[in-house]
């Protein structure tokens, strides 16, 4: 019996050794699963060690006490290196001085991403990094997605929570003057590098803080890169350099990520060198190469509701500023009306942006913007201000191939009947698919602008042949 009851503890023994173990493996396993393929270690290194939700742990519990550190020796706002070089001294010293159980590697990685933590963006830095991403989307912890060459697809990434997401909008907000919390739950800023950031918290989103990243390339898109990547032909280049020259006043038009602003800098990259830009913009994206140019950009309420300026405090006050040029990012109230009235007292070659599918959209939505500035006009005298300011219209549109393109150029030639009238000098032409890629031309619809002809009597020399109805290049 005694022989019989120590076989029976001897079993008891080995089934609890071989469920810890099975346990412990299971652990590795859902905390590897659970990181970011890019933080993933190899299964064969793991061998004995602890699992790495240890990892994890540790580097919760250090970014608490890191971001309080940072606080009290007032390093916000001294500099990234400086805070990096804090940041790096703080885990050597911590980790010294506590032993906990890292190899190099691991101390290196921790250093880097309490760096991130700190820094930046956190979990997202590696698609910030990545040049291929142009929207990073958070819906939730476990929800990232990412646009890449013009189509949404989830990442593996993962933040550990809520409250992880809320921390990064928090540190994000800090950084450039922004607060939001429960009583100002929604942001817009912008990131160092340029990117849009807007963010959302509850009780605004119910489920989850939201965040959405719209990236900039660290170089801005020129004329050559847009015909090369099949935005535009090359006529149409010549074409839109010519009337920017000539202090035509230029509206482009299209929806959410058709490349609204991007066409608008490859429009301000034909400014001579010595007129003077006033850009004005809700969040500055904008990159020029001329030398004189003032950069104007709004400002939300501050806590207290006070402080707020608006696109059309900015737009008031260039006028005083002794513009050549003023540039709008974006009109989408009220300030349509002093950009028109502008364009209509000697402020000539002003260019903006406006949500709409289609230029005749986009004539509708400048006059019930106009009406927004609480003047009881007309239809009549908002369109004849809107005809009189505006001299070309371009449509810019993102395929569903992904391809951005400019889908018209249209002259804006007066008003029949208190209907604007408007004539196509270029429109896109799709002829068929290869797949999923939709082929077509750029082609000249074969009238000729009304400036043209006027340059042509001052004696300009302007290449008619841009013009021609059999030209247009493929794409």
């Amino acid at each position: 019996m005694a022989d019989e009851t120590i076989d029976r503890e001897k079993l008891r023994d080995r089934f609890k050794r071989n469920l810890a173990t099975d346990v412990h493996a299971r652990m590795k396993t859902e905390a590897r699963e659970q990181l970011p393929a890019y933080a993933r270690p190899d299964v064969s290194e793991l061998g004995n060690r602890a699992p790495q939700v240890d990892f994890l742990s540790i580097k919760a519990r250090l970014h608490a006490r890191l971001l309080d550190e940072i606080g009290e020796k007032s390093l916000y706002g001294t500099g990234e290196d400086m805070i990096a070089r804090a940041v790096r001294e703080f885990v050597e010293r911590v980790l010294a001085s506590e032993s906990i159980p890292l190899n190099e590697e691991e101390r290196d990685r921790l250093a880097q991403e309490l760096t991130d933590e700190t820094l930046g963006v956190g979990p997202l830095a590696p698609l910030m990094a990545d040049p291929a991403v142009t929207d990073i989307l958070v819906n939730g912890h476990d929800q990232i997605y990412v646009e890449r060459f013009g189509k949404l697809i989830q990442t593996d990434v993962r933040f550990r929570d809520a409250d992880h997401i809320l921390r990064v909008i928090e540190r994000i907000a800090a950084r450039v003057g922004r607060r939001i919390d429960t009583s100002c739950p929604m942001v817009d800023m912008r990131l160092p590098d340029g990117s849009r950031v807007n963010a959302t918290v509850p009780p605004v989103s119910i489920d989850s803080p939201t965040l959405s990243i719209r990236r900039f390339g660290r170089q801005r898109l020129k004329r050559e890169d847009l015909a090369r990547l099949g935005m535009l032909s090359r006529d149409m280049l010549t074409f839109m350099e010519i009337i920017v020259k000539a202090r035509q006043n230029v509206l482009i038009s299209g929806g959410t990520g058709a490349g609204k602003s991007t066409m608008l800098g490859a429009l301000a990259e034909s400014i001579p060198d010595d007129e003077r830009v006033v850009t004005i913009e809700d969040t500055a994206e904008l990159i020029l190469d001329q030398e004189h140019v003032v950069r104007l950009e709004t400002r939300p309420a501050n806590i207290e509701g006070r402080g707020v300026i608006t696109t059309r405090d900015l737009v008031i006050n260039s006028l005083r500023m002794r513009p050549d040029r003023i540039i709008v990012g974006e009109c989408r109230g009220p300030e349509a009306l002093d950009m028109l009235q502008a364009m209509n007292t000697g402020h000539d070659g002003g260019m903006t942006t406006v949500h709409a599918n289609t230029p005749r959209d986009a004539l509708n939505r400048l006059e019930t913007m106009v009406l927004m500035a609480g003047l009881e006009l007309p239809s009549k005298a908002i369109r004849d201000q809107i005809v009189s300011a505006l001299n070309f219209i371009v449509s810019v549109r993102r395929f569903d191939d992904g391809v951005r393109r400019v889908e018209s150029i249209a002259e804006v030639t007066g008003m029949e009947a208190g209907t604007p009238l408007l004539q196509d000098i270029y429109r896109f032409q799709q002829t068929g698919r290869e797949g999923r890629k939709i082929i077509g031309q750029h082609a000249a619809t074969g009238i000729v602008p009304g400036l043209f002809q006027r340059l042509r009597e001052r004696g300009q020399e302007v290449p008619m042949q841009i013009f021609q109805k059999a030209g247009g290049s493929h794409v």
